[in-house]
């Protein structure tokens, strides 16, 4: 079986909301072994909402919508979908009373624009919206189904996993079962000739690369007739990606962060941290504090802007930034030691740089940042020269130093194992 998604909604069009639909909806097709070839956004207008649907269902069995099934006259995903399956509606009477009943219960007055939402054709099968006033529907007719869904997520979500797959179960077609691996410090087109011959010749299990800000992922899917069945497909695929990649450029699997791969290991290893800030202004405390628990090692943050705060706050020597500036690895040096130091900490990090537009020159360029670290009494450097706009330089900056760290404590981790 193939589907599409179809969301409805000029506010979507616009920019306004964020499609978080479809992607929900995309994730659980996929567990139900229902392929999804083709997504679609579409405005509050009948005449193209039509065509969308006569579009969606020459190159799909299955067309899932969500959004326009409230009460306004500019909510037409249900009359326009009746429409292209020529049916007639009536009032639902048990829609109705479950819709006065959320009006009654909720001591609000129930319009008659409202009565709208209960009109269904006979034969549809009703979805009820345990979340909401509008309940949805499926329409099967001509071996074609249609299966409308209300537009915000706490109303969408719910139904769909409550009336839409138990429905479903009868067109799974086995399942497909996939594993992201989250790779850094390679970029997405070195990381892909890497396992050139491999993307080549894919067919079941299949790889696909994705570039991330400042990271790649590699979704690995396999098509099984179990769940198990597809994790054992997926494992020589993955033994042979990483392998190529090599493991110390794999941070981790799924939907976890890189922060959070690095805090648990500073939590675990009871390494406390401080960090002294520059060009990043802070990001890189603000990303170690997303990480819960994280305040048993986190002790501070200091954003030194200035020369002054850089030498009254962490100590930097005047005389390194008369000679050196303040962009430069000795300068990183002294504030990764010098926040270790006055904050009593094992581990130090910093970050001096030029984010830009302005500020850069023909020597130090927009972009020209240098890390530091400082741990077990040492201190490493690394200068970074990064593209992009002023956040972005920040953000990548802020993400290289993290990711260097790291490395550190998996390179100790080796050492002492």
């Amino acid at each position: 079986m193939k589907a599409e998604i179809l969301a409805v909604g000029t506010e979507i069009l616009l920019g306004d909301i964020v499609n978080t639909n479809a992607q929900y909806i995309a994730k659980r097709l996929a567990d139900l072994g229902i392929a999804v070839y083709h997504q679609s956004v579409v405005g509050d207008n009948p005449e193209r909402l039509l065509e969308a649907y006569r579009l969606a269902f020459t190159r799909a069995d299955l067309v899932i919508t969500t959004g326009g099934l409230g009460p306004t006259k500019d909510d037409l995903t249900k009359e326009v979908a009746f429409e292209y399956f020529g049916k007639k509606s009536v009032v639902h009477e048990a829609s109705l009373k479950v819709i006065e009943d959320y009006f009654k219960k909720s001591n609000r007055v129930m319009v008659e624009s409202n009565k709208k939402q209960a009109y269904f054709p006979v034969d549809a099968v009703i979805l009820p919206n345990n979340n909401g006033t509008a309940p949805g529907c499926i329409i099967e007719e001509n071996k074609k189904i249609v299966a409308l869904l209300p537009g915000p997520p706490w109303e969408m979500k719910p139904m769909f996993e409550e009336s839409v797959v138990p429905y479903l179960r009868k067109f799974e077609q086995g399942v497909l079962v996939s594993k992201v691996l989250r790779v850094i410090g390679v970029g997405e087109s070195s990381a892909a000739e890497m396992i050139e011959d491999i993307l080549d010749t894919q067919t079941n299990p299949t790889v696909a690369p994705y570039a991330k800000e400042g990271e790649v992922t590699f979704r690995i899917t396999s098509k099984a007739n179990t769940y198990d069945e597809g994790i054992k497909l997926m494992e020589p695929m993955e033994a042979k990606i990483r392998s190529r990649l090599g493991n110390d450029n794999i941070y981790g699997e799924g939907d976890v962060t890189l922060e959070s791969v690095l805090c648990e290991m500073l939590v675990n290893k009871k390494l406390t941290i401080a960090t002294a800030e520059s060009c990043t202004g802070g990001m890189v405390a603000s990303t170690l504090i997303n990480y819960p628990g994280i305040s048993s090692v986190f002790m501070e943050g200091a954003v030194t802007y200035t020369n002054d705060a850089k030498i009254n706050r962490l100590g930097v020597k005047k005389e390194t930034l008369d000679k050196y500036g303040a962009v430069s690895s000795e300068v990183a040096a002294e504030m990764a030691s010098g926040i270790a130091k006055t904050a009593g900490t094992s581990i130090g990090l910093s970050t001096t740089g030029i984010a830009g537009p302005g500020g850069g020159s023909e020597k130090k360029p927009v972009g020209l940042v240098y890390v530091g670290l400082y741990i077990n009494g040492e201190v490493k450097t690394k200068m970074l020269k990064l593209s992009g706009d002023r956040g972005k330089v920040r953000a990548r900056a802020t993400k290289q130093l993290l990711d260097l760290l790291r490395r550190e404590l998996k390179s100790e981790e080796r050492r002492v194992g």
